[in-house]
């Protein structure tokens, strides 16, 4: 095929129920331990790609962005491409642990295969979206999502397959933002500095699969408190990898602490809230719809602002 003007795809954040926190290998974003989301109903990136223009350029959220990541990923898709523009935003905030990056890299990676005219299967786009962010994979399907370690030295059977849709669970992530400033130690270098220096790598990386599987079973089954149980101590074992870690990587603020508690007091209640936080300091919370609204009250005076999403659904081109 060949290239188009301009294509415009939209892409949802994706919230981990099991962590991914670690890569064995890099350069391919290819993971040491699988992972399971919840892809977002709500937030979105919309990036729109030009093939053929005078100069590479990239605009997000209004500013003009120098990011090598960028051109690089590109290069994947047409290693003898033309200048590209590629202007993305994001309607909720950027690296401050909310996996826009995951929404970034898989709106782009939509867009700009087809701007190229070189549409991928979705496999082969969650492929590619992994070259960017290791999480990108999973932001190209919708509802409940696994990413595999797969087996390929190669990555090409590490992709993202869908556990159920958005249909199959009308659940609700209540995220409570406490900081929307960008973190101070990306992902990728927390990652490889708790791969190297904490003393619980080997035991985080040994027991991801059983986790995966037991939250699998969980959506299977439609079992709040049995997923609830799993993505807390995936949560809680993921960053204490982190605080183990040389130097230490904190994350957290005391608002964090303070939402923990009051999520762990609403349980006491007996209101089914579970805790989730990946590399930041927001705290995401699943519980069941109807349950949604009183545990938003609960964690507002927390945060600087609340939101609630559902299940969102895939990826898709902006027609």
């Amino acid at each position: 095929m060949c290239p188009v003007a301009s294509v415009t795809a939209i892409a949802h954040p994706n919230i981990a129920l099991v962590k991914y926190w670690g890569k064995r290998d890099v350069a391919r974003n290819l993971p040491a331990v699988p992972s399971l989301s919840m892809t977002l109903g709500g937030w979105r990136t919309r990036t729109t790609v030009t093939w053929g223009v005078q100069r590479d350029r990239f605009l997000l959220d209004g500013v003009v962005r120098d990011d090598p990541r960028v051109g690089r990923f590109l290069d994947h898709i047409d290693a003898d491409r033309p200048p590209v523009e590629v202007v993305s935003d994001n309607d909720f905030p950027t690296g401050a642990g909310l996996a826009s990056s995951a929404s970034g890299f898989a709106a782009l990676a939509l867009a700009a295969s087809h701007a190229a005219g070189r549409p991928r299967s979705p496999e082969a786009t969650s492929v590619l979206a992994r070259l960017g962010s290791g999480s990108a994979c999973r932001s190209l399907l919708g509802g409940y999502v696994a990413w595999p370690l797969g087996t390929d030295p190669e990555g090409s059977d590490s992709h993202a397959i869908q556990i159920a849709p958005a249909s199959h669970w009308d659940l609700r992530m209540v995220v409570a933002v406490v900081d929307a400033g960008p973190k101070a130690t990306g992902s990728t270098e927390g990652m490889e500095r708790s791969r190297r220096t904490s003393p619980l790598w080997s035991s985080w990386v040994a027991d991801g699969p059983g986790e995966v599987a037991e939250a699998s079973s969980a959506i299977e089954a439609r079992d709040l408190e049995r997923l609830g149980t799993v993505m807390e101590r995936s949560t809680f074992r993921m960053h204490a990898t982190m605080h183990t870690s040389t130097p230490p990587l904190l994350y957290w603020l005391s608002a964090t602490v303070a939402l923990l508690h009051e999520v762990f007091a609403l349980r006491a209640r007996g209101i089914g809230a579970w805790a989730t936080m990946d590399a930041g300091p927001q705290v995401k919370v699943l519980c069941e719809a109807a349950d949604a609204p009183r545990i938003e009250s609960a964690l507002a005076p927390h945060a600087l602002e609340t939101h609630v999403h559902g299940p969102g659904g895939p990826a898709r081109l902006q027609r």
